[in-house]
C-alpha cells in the first residue's frame, strides 16, 4: 500500500507539475476577422501550409543556386596533421653499398687474403633500413579553382530560369487555393440568401398558424388545418438547423482553407447581386494561353529542359582546373613539433586539363534523354492548349446556362411568392382550402431552393470561366 500511495503521489506532484507548465504559456485569445473576399485570400497566402510551402521551394531554389554559384569560385581548404609511428617503417632495397665496394677492390686489383684478385659477385643481398622518425606533422593550404567547365556554365546561365520556375509553381499552388477560396466564400454567401429565405417562410407559416389557430376557435376551419400548419412550421425549423449547421461547417473548412485557427471568428464582408455576377465576365471574351499560370509554368520547364540538353554537350569538351598547394612539414624523434625544430616548405602549382574520350556513351544517352524529354514538354504544351481551348468553352457554355437559368428561376421565386401571398388572402377569406394555402407554400419553398442553386451555379461557372481564361483575380 506505501509503493502504491508513493506512486499516487508522484503521478499528482507530476500533474501538478504539468498544469503549472501549462498555466505558465500564454494562450492567445481567439481573434475576430471581417474579411472581403480578398482579405482571405491575402490572409491565404500567408498562413496557408501549402501556399507557404510552395513560397518555401523558391526559397530552396535560391540556395541550390548558391551551390551552382560556389562551383565556379576558388575552393580553399586547410589541412593540419600530426603523425605518431610506434615502428618506424623499415624499407627494403639492394645492398648497393657492397655492389659498389666490390666494384672499385675489382678494378684496383686488390687481393684477398688468399693472393686471389677480388671479383664481384652477381647478388649482393639487401639492406634494411628504417627511413623517418617517430613524430611527423603538416600544414597545408590547397587551392582549386575551375578554368573552364562547360556543365558549371550552363548551369550559371540557368539559375534565373529556376527561380522563375518555382516562383510560377508558387502562383500555380496559389491559383487553386484562390479557386477554392472563391467558391466556398461564394457558398457561404448564397446560404445568407438561403437563411434569409427559410426565416421569410418560418414568419409566413408563423403567421398562418396564428390565423389557422383564431379561425378553429370561430369554427371556420379544422383541427387537421391547424396540426398541417404546425407540421410545417416544424419542418421549416427542422430545415434551418440543418443549413446553420451546414453553413457553420462551410466557416470552418474555410478557415482551414486559408489558414485560420478554427477557435477564431470569421465574418464575411462582400455581398452578391444579379449584376455582380454579369459585370465583365463575357466582355471581351477572347483569352491567350500566355494568361494562364499552368502555360507559363510550361514555359519554363521548357526552357530549362534546353538548358539541359545543352549542359549534357558541353560534357564533351574538356576542363581546365588551376590548383596549388602550399605545405609546412616537421619530422621529430620526440612528441616537441612546436617547441625546435625545422618546417620544411613544399609548394606546388599545377593546370590540369580532363580530356573526355569515351565513357560508354553516357553523354550521348544523357543528350538523347533530356531531347526526349524535351519533346515531352512540347507534347504537354499542346495538350495544354487544347486543355485551355476546352476549359474556356465548356467554362463559356456553362456560365451561358447558369445565368439564363438564374433569370428564370428568380422569375420563378417571384411568381410562386404571388401566388402564395394571394392564395393566403383567399384562404383568411374563407375562399380557399388549407390544401391550396399548403401547395403555394410548398411552392414557394421550392422556387426559393431552385433559385438558390442557381445562384451558387452562376457563382461556380463565373469563377470557372475567369480562371479558365487566366483573369482570376
Amino acid at each position: 500500500m506505501r509503493e502504491v500511495r508513493k506512486i499516487n503521489l508522484i503521478t499528482s506532484l507530476m500533474l501538478m507539475l504539468c498544469i503549472g507548465a501549462m498555466a505558465q504559456q500564454p494562450v492567445q485569445p481567439p481573434q475576430i476577422h471581417s474579411f472581403s473576399v480578398k482579405e482571405a485570400i491575402d490572409y491565404a497566402t500567408k498562413n496557408n501550409a501549402i501556399v507557404k510551402n510552395a513560397l518555401l521551394e523558391y526559397k530552396i531554389q535560391e540556395q541550390t543556386n548558391r551551390q551552382i554559384t560556389a562551383a565556379a569560385y576558388p575552393q580553399l581548404n586547410g589541412s593540419l596533421g600530426s603523425t605518431y609511428f610506434p615502428h618506424v617503417p623499415v624499407q627494403v632495397f639492394p645492398n648497393f653499398i657492397a655492389a659498389g665496394t666490390y666494384h672499385v677492390l675489382a678494378d684496383e686489383g686488390v687481393k684477398n687474403g688468399a693472393g686471389d684478385v677480388i671479383q664481384e659477385k652477381g647478388d649482393y643481398g639487401v639492406i634494411q633500413a628504417a627511413f623517418g622518425t617517430k613524430w611527423s606533422a603538416s600544414a597545408a593550404a590547397t587551392l582549386n579553382q575551375i578554368l573552364f567547365d562547360g556543365q558549371v556554365f550552363v548551369g550559371l546561365q540557368a539559375r534565373q530560369a529556376s527561380l522563375d520556375y518555382q516562383i510560377k509553381n508558387a502562383e500555380v499552388t496559389t491559383e487553386n487555393i484562390k479557386v477554392n477560396i472563391y467558391k466556398v466564400y461564394y457558398q457561404l454567401i448564397v446560404s445568407k440568401t438561403q437563411i434569409a429565405q427559410i426565416d421569410a417562410n418560418i414568419e409566413r407559416t408563423s403567421k398562418l398558424l396564428s390565423d389557422s389557430k383564431a379561425m378553429f376557435n370561430n369554427g371556420f376551419v379544422e383541427q387537421l388545418d391547424v396540426d398541417k400548419a404546425t407540421v410545417q412550421l416544424a419542418n421549416l425549423q427542422t430545415q434551418k438547423l440543418k443549413v446553420e449547421r451546414s453553413i457553420d461547417n462551410g466557416y470552418t473548412g474555410l478557415k482551414f482553407l486559408i489558414g485560420m485557427p478554427i477557435r477564431d471568428s470569421l465574418i464575411l464582408t462582400d455581398d452578391l447581386t444579379d449584376e455582380k455576377l454579369r459585370s465583365g465576365v463575357l466582355e471581351g471574351s477572347t483569352y491567350k494561353y500566355e494568361d494562364r499560370k499552368e502555360y507559363q509554368a510550361l514555359e519554363l520547364e521548357k526552357e530549362l529542359n534546353e538548358f539541359n540538353i545543352k549542359r549534357y554537350k558541353y560534357a564533351y569538351f574538356p576542363t581546365a582546373s588551376l590548383s596549388s598547394t602550399f605545405s609546412k612539414n616537421a619530422y621529430r624523434d620526440q612528441f616537441n613539433i612546436f617547441k625546435k625544430g625545422d618546417w620544411y616548405t613544399g609548394w606546388n602549382i599545377g593546370v590540369n586539363i580532363a580530356v573526355p574520350i569515351f565513357d560508354g556513351f553516357a553523354k550521348d544517352a544523357n543528350i538523347k534523354k533530356a531531347k526526349l524529354q524535351l519533346e515531352q514538354a512540347n507534347n504537354q504544351m499542346d495538350n495544354l492548349k487544347l486543355s485551355i481551348d476546352n476549359d474556356v468553352a465548356v467554362a463559356q457554355n456553362n456560365f451561358k446556362a447558369a445565368i439564363i437559368t438564374l433569370d428564370y428561376q428568380k422569375k420563378n421565386m417571384d411568381l410562386a411568392e404571388q401566388v402564395y401571398n394571394q392564395t393566403k388572402k383567399k384562404y383568411e377569406m374563407g375562399l380557399s382550402s388549407n390544401l391550396e394555402i399548403t401547395n403555394a407554400q410548398a411552392d414557394l419553398i421550392t422556387a426559393q431552393s431552385n433559385y438558390t442553386s442557381s445562384l451558387y451555379d452562376a457563382v461556380i461557372a463565373k469563377i470557372d470561366y475567369v480562371k479558365a481564361t487566366g483573369k482570376l483575380p
